[in-house]
């Protein structure tokens, strides 16, 4: 099997697309009082958004992240998959798209991950949902800081009353929630450092929300100082007895994180190329 479209071609048109929409972006993502973000519709041809998502593999053929944090399925290992997948997620690493990124976000000397740590493809469907978060501030070598994650969500028709769209709390975890519906053939932009909180509402309607993700490193702080944390889930306002449970969690994880240098469990959401 092989991919109607090579990465290069499909970075071609996101890379145009971004051209187009460039000034609407920066300005977007540089709005005060909000956690920096912006949205670009149509990114791709139609067709072409239509065959990412028929080329999605089935849930059970993807690994599972079940806990009171998250649910949802995910996949890292893209020789496993339609090899579409593989060539979109590495569209968005192209030097082209990256170096135009920095320029709409202003985040200076950014880089991709081609491992895909934490990125690839994720899947939800009913009942799926990622409680509210920071992602963790570093690569999975603790070298470079994550500063931005890019995601391209591929279900067609997909609404707001659907759930499983993507919540940004710019004001704290107690204040109301601003949503980015997870719409059909749109990328998002969003930035993450110590205070970008954020989200997925729980899957409602019989479908699958399905998403392509990738973050970008840079060497370079996003803050006024250096900092580390690994991924810190909170409660939702409505959750009481989760954000006490969630609170011990994220502080017990951060500590052995900071003095052993590793994780409580061993990431396998790694690309490994030569499996």
């Amino acid at each position: 099997m092989t991919s109607p479209y090579t990465r290069t071609e499909l970075a071609d048109i996101i890379l145009k697309r971004l051209l187009e929409e460039q000034t609407k972006l920066r300005d977007a993502f540089k709005q005060s009082g909000q956690i920096n973000s912006c949205t670009v519709d149509k990114l791709l041809p139609e067709d072409i958004a239509l065959q990412i998502y028929r080329a999605f593999p089935k849930p059970e053929q993807m690994g599972e992240h079940r806990s009171i944090r998250e649910y949802k399925k995910v996949a890292a290992q893209m020789n496993l998959y339609h090899p579409l997948l593989e060539e979109i997620i590495y569209a968005f690493q192209d030097e082209r798209v990256v170096r135009l990124v920095e320029e709409i976000t202003g985040i200076p000397e950014m880089n991709p991950d081609e491992h895909l740590y934490a990125g690839g493809i994720s899947l939800m469907t009913k009942g799926n949902f990622l409680n509210p978060h920071l992602d963790n501030s570093h690569d999975n070598d603790r070298k470079l800081y994550r500063v931005l994650n890019l995601l391209y969500y591929v279900s067609p028709d997909w609404t707001v009353e659907n759930g499983g769209n993507l919540e940004l709390w710019d004001k704290g975890i107690d204040q109301e929630q601003r949503t980015i519906v997870s719409a059909f053939n749109r990328l998002v932009l969003m930035i993450t450092n110590k205070s970008s909180l954020h989200s997925v509402s729980k899957v409602t309607a019989e479908a699958s929300r399905c998403c392509v993700s990738n973050y970008y490193f840079s060497p370079h702080s996003l803050e006024d100082s250096n900092y580390f944390h690994v991924t810190s889930f909170y409660g939702r306002p409505e959750e009481p007895l989760k954000k006490v449970i969630l609170a011990i969690d994220r502080k017990l994880r951060n500590f052995i994180r900071k003095i052993t240098g590793k994780s409580i469990v061993e990431t396998k959401h790694i690309y490994k190329k030569d499996q």
